[in-house]
């Protein structure tokens, strides 16, 4: 298989800006996306997970680098008042919000004939509706200053189909048509919305509900024959938050390739 290129340096890509990031706590795409703010030159990261003990010991790993405030909370996003609160602590921790990363998700595998209500509303709720919850706080806040910048956490499944993943899919394809209509109502005010959509993208949750062989096949459907690391998606949300993107709005960008 082969390697992850080297880990990158700083480029100072969100110099003087705060950042709000949901499902941050740990070792996935959300943890990496909040040490990669920092490493760019963020001033403040508010990260936010359901998480009672990760949350506060990433708070403290990420303090422990040294590069900027640090703050979170716990945040349930299929919870409107999780929601309003988890503004309301950020903005007041931080002043205000210039980005808001929106990597709240849920996965599961089952077929659709064997598939529960709960099973679909579960990931549906959390994966879909979050980010509707946590996207729409974000506008009313960033249409206030006329300035922010939100990027969604998609996946490539929102385009292509997988066998026990009718759940998700429909979930992360209602996130990409999200992400579409509100960027063009954002536009007016100054306001981006754009999503990334990883393809297989490496961490231990991933390891734990995924089985070896299907771990192989996924990755050799790559067009690198290889995972993605999570800083790798963490670099693509850095690249739509930062102002080299600042003419892209309503876009998906996807993470290796859309037909892996």
């Amino acid at each position: 298989m082969k390697t992850a290129p080297p880990y990158p340096e700083g480029k100072n890509l969100l110099a003087g800006k705060t950042v709000l990031i949901t499902a941050a706590a740990g070792a996935g795409i959300g943890g990496s996306a909040a040490k990669r703010c920092l490493e760019e030159g963020a001033k403040a990261v508010y990260i936010a997970d359901m998480h009672p003990r990760r949350t506060p010991e990433s708070v403290e790993k990420l303090r422990e680098l040294g590069l900027g405030q640090v703050d979170g909370g716990l945040c349930d996003v299929t919870k409107q008042e999780d929601v309003d609160n988890m503004f309301q602590d950020a903005i007041q921790k931080m002043g205000h919000i210039d980005i808001v990363i929106n990597n709240a998700g849920l996965g599961g595998s089952v077929e659709l004939h064997e598939m529960t209500d709960d099973q679909w509303m579960k990931v549906l709720d959390v994966s879909l509706n979050g980010c509707f919850r946590v996207t729409r706080a974000a506008l009313q806040h960033m249409y206030k200053r006329e300035s922010g910048v939100i990027v969604n956490n998609a996946s490539v499944l929102g385009w292509r189909a997988q066998k026990e993943q009718a759940h998700y899919a429909a979930a992360k394809a209602g996130v990409m048509a999200l992400t579409r209509c509100a960027a063009l109502e954002a536009a007016e005010r100054n306001v981006r919305v754009n999503a990334v959509a990883p393809s297989l993208a490496m961490h231990p949750f991933l390891v734990k509900v995924t089985s070896d062989e299907l771990l192989k096949e996924l990755t050799d459907q790559e067009a690198f024959r290889r995972y993605a690391e999570p800083w790798e998606v963490a670099n693509a949300m850095i690249f739509l938050a930062s102002d080299l993107s600042s003419y892209m709005t309503g876009e998906i960008l996807s993470v290796s390739s859309q037909r892996a």
